[in-house]
């Protein structure tokens, strides 16, 4: 199968966190977390359309200020989703600039902010540079199941978790996806050109086999050829399941954190998943509402994921890197040893 996302993380495993989730045949990306931004170009940053927070301690949140100034003084829209407090906590931070000047701007920045609660609503508004980013349009939205982000191929869902405060994992997934096999485009005779995306919107769609789809080349004069959608799908193209993507940290190891996030991420072709602590430091974890490398590993082993990847490394265990990696693998293999003593 041919990704269409690729999942990179923003940071070395001992800096901030940060996943930058970028679209291969699209001019777009979606960031999960905004810490140190420094090592993301403009050309990267200016490609984020979503931006998805867990909460808002300073190693994720403090990237805010790098992604305002570079896309001020550009045609830029872009969605923020974060916990309770979100909404006044941008709207501090857009506050404590002076703005006097920024009306004249030929260009348009927006960014629109979606705070959301456990209870499955949210409280939405929008900051535009053309009103000094002044709070407007507030309005009431649902997150029915978690469900935050909705589109024609992929969705967005989220799970509250407990850190001390409300802190949010997510999950990205791409509904289906549709391959095309180009050595049976030409043995049909059919060309290459922009109706191939018509055919897979129209898969997307769910539209029934019957419908017709002209085939019709980029260049001028050549052939049109008319196919059935069910013809199509059978001789020149692939749909399975699309790929999913899981983000989830800053969390403390507890029976209702553990069962929604295996509820969240199950079946992840990619968990990205914090290990801060080395097991034999579970009570610090414990205490400092953090996952530890063997539980990161039992979570991803129970939701049956296919690849983990950890990240947000304590600075407690610089030169430890390779231990905390192996620990993690270990209980994702289902290698562990026996719990320590006193381990609750």
């Amino acid at each position: 199968m041919t990704p269409h996302f690729l999942p990179t993380l923003v940071n070395r495993p001992f800096d901030d966190p940060g996943l930058y989730l970028d679209f291969l045949f699209a001019r777009r990306a979606i960031l999960f977390d905004m810490g140190d931004l420094a090592p993301l170009p403009p050309r990267k940053l200016l490609r984020i359309s979503d931006i998805c927070i867990s909460h808002t301690h300073i190693d994720h949140f403090i990237g805010f200020d790098r992604m305002l100034r570079i896309m001020l003084g550009r045609d830029k829209r872009v969605n923020l989703f974060g916990p309770p407090g979100m909404l006044r906590q941008v709207e501090n931070r857009l506050a404590s600039y002076s703005w006097n000047l920024i009306e004249s701007y030929p260009t348009v920045f927006t960014l629109t902010v979606t705070e959301l609660y456990p209870d499955g609503t949210g409280l939405r508004a929008q900051f535009s540079s053309k009103r000094a980013f002044a709070r407007e349009l507030e309005e009431q939205v649902p997150a029915r199941a978690g469900v935050i982000l909705d589109e024609e191929n992929l969705r967005i869902r989220t799970a509250f978790l407990e850190h001390s405060i409300p802190c949010l994992a997510y999950a990205f997934e791409e509904k289906r996806h549709v391959n095309f096999m180009k050595n049976r485009l030409a043995e049909l005779g059919a060309p290459v050109g922009p109706w191939l995306s018509e055919l897979k919107r129209s898969v997307l769609r769910g539209e029934p086999d019957a419908t017709v789809i002209v085939a019709s080349g980029a260049n001028e004069g050549e052939a049109e050829r008319s196919f059935t959608l069910g013809e199509l799908k059978q001789r020149v193209l692939q749909v399975v399941a699309g790929e999913k993507i899981a983000y989830v940290t800053d969390t403390a190891f507890t029976p209702g954190n553990r069962e929604r996030i295996v509820d969240l991420v199950r079946g992840a072709d990619y968990l990205f998943i914090e290990a801060v602590f080395l097991h034999a430091d579970h009570e610090r974890a414990r205490d400092r509402a953090h996952l530890t490398a063997r539980q990161a590993g039992e979570i991803a082993r129970e939701a049956g994921v296919e690849r983990v990847i950890p990240f947000h490394f304590s600075p407690r265990h610089l030169g430890a890197e390779e231990q905390l990696r192996r620990e993690l693998a270990e209980a994702f293999q289902g290698r562990t040893s026996p719990p320590l003593q006193g381990e609750g």
